[in-house]
């Protein structure tokens, strides 16, 4: 699997997730057998640069190769600066938003507002790649199948990206009418797929290995990206590989080892955040992570009222001890939990679920 001249270990992807996708848990997404992982959507606008938000996006400190940054926009000069301020900060592949659709960045015209106005987003990636083909950097492509399901029209943008020198193209398989609702489809997926030559990534409900195999074989693509089924379980990588290697079920992780992947990731979150803005952002990850699990509402709950780093840190080492006392295997979450989790994550994929004020301190 290559992005460009960009080889990637295999074709396992996590999607670019507002508020989920910062460099601890793609770290550990990629430790948990991600091929590849996209950072947050990092804004065009200059002014916002600065900003402690903006910073700790384009921060790659420890991260693996190749470091992938999103950039989002509806002015095509801003976005192609963009592209090249993150460049500058480690970037290794620019990919362009052309997916999201939180009411927030469509109202602006970015995001999966671009495709209705093809002619701006076919602007847009002509900057970005004639930014970034100087300096050897690979520019990718996110969209949904179209605006609405009147207006379905990846096809159309996707043929005239690869003309402009798109290297990969992934799809997620809703329009932005849908939001989160409904079921993908990958018709649309397939029909991109038939009709490129580079790369095509297959995106949207993909929640298990079966579903993982299935849709490589309806759409023929070339890479399946995960999203939200990441949250609080990124060993799903790891799973999904294992059975489309072996058409098995990895045996699920000890519950201890599931409690070392996380301390690391909040020791790595913490340092990342500070210990108070860090303490309040990790709480979603760490509901993500015991949603499913026995009496896991109820140390959510708990959980959500520690106001120390340390703290948190001991009251998830504790409970997950307590939990492999009773099941030295994680319990397993079924199908029908995992699509039921989704529902409860519906506007995290573009849409920050922290608060102003925590991404400000």
């Amino acid at each position: 699997m290559f992005i460009g001249p960009i080889a990637l270990p295999n074709r396992l992807f996590a999607a670019p997730m507002a508020g989920v996708t910062d460099r601890p848990f793609r770290k550990l997404c990629k430790q948990l057998g991600a091929g590849y992982a996209v950072s947050e959507m990092v804004t065009s606008r200059k002014d916002l640069w600065n900003s402690l938000k903006t910073s700790r996006r384009a921060n790659h400190d420890g991260e693996a190769a190749p470091i992938a940054v999103q950039i989002a926009g509806t002015d095509a000069p801003m976005m192609a600066e963009a592209a090249a301020y993150n460049i500058d900060r480690g970037a290794q592949i620019i990919d362009i938003n052309m997916g999201c659709p939180a009411k927030k960045v469509c109202n602006k015209w970015a995001g999966s507002a671009l495709m209705q106005d093809e002619r701006l987003a076919l602007e847009i990636v002509d900057a970005v790649v004639a930014a970034c083909a100087p300096r050897g950097v690979p520019v990718t492509l996110k969209m949904r199948t179209g605006w609405s399901a009147s207006g379905r029209n990846a096809l159309a943008i996707a043929r005239a990206a690869e003309s402009a020198g798109i290297a990969m193209v992934t799809v997620h398989g809703r329009t932005r009418e849908q939001g989160y609702k409904g079921l993908a489809e990958y018709d649309t997926v397939a029909e991109v797929k038939a009709a490129l030559r580079i790369p095509v990534v297959a995106n949207g409900d993909i929640t298990s290995p079966e579903k993982a195999r299935d849709v490589l074989a309806r759409t023929g693509a070339d890479a399946i990206m995960i999203g939200r089924a990441a949250q609080g379980r990124p060993w799903i990588f790891r799973e999904v590989a294992h059975f489309l290697e072996t058409g098995e079920h990895l045996p699920p992780p000890a519950t201890k080892q599931v409690k070392g992947w996380l301390l690391e990731h909040l020791h790595d979150h913490h340092d990342l955040y500070g210990d108070y803005a860090g303490v309040r952002s990790a709480r979603k990850h760490i509901g993500w992570a015991v949603r499913e699990l026995p009496d896991g509402d109820a140390f959510r709950a708990r959980m959500n009222l520690i106001e120390s780093a340390d703290e948190q840190v001991r009251a998830v080492a504790d409970w997950f001890d307590e939990l492999a006392d009773r099941h030295p295997l994680l319990p397993r979450i079924t199908p029908a939990a995992a699509n039921e989790a989704l529902a409860d994550t519906d506007d995290t994929d573009c849409d920050a679920s922290t608060s102003r004020r925590q991404q400000q301190a």
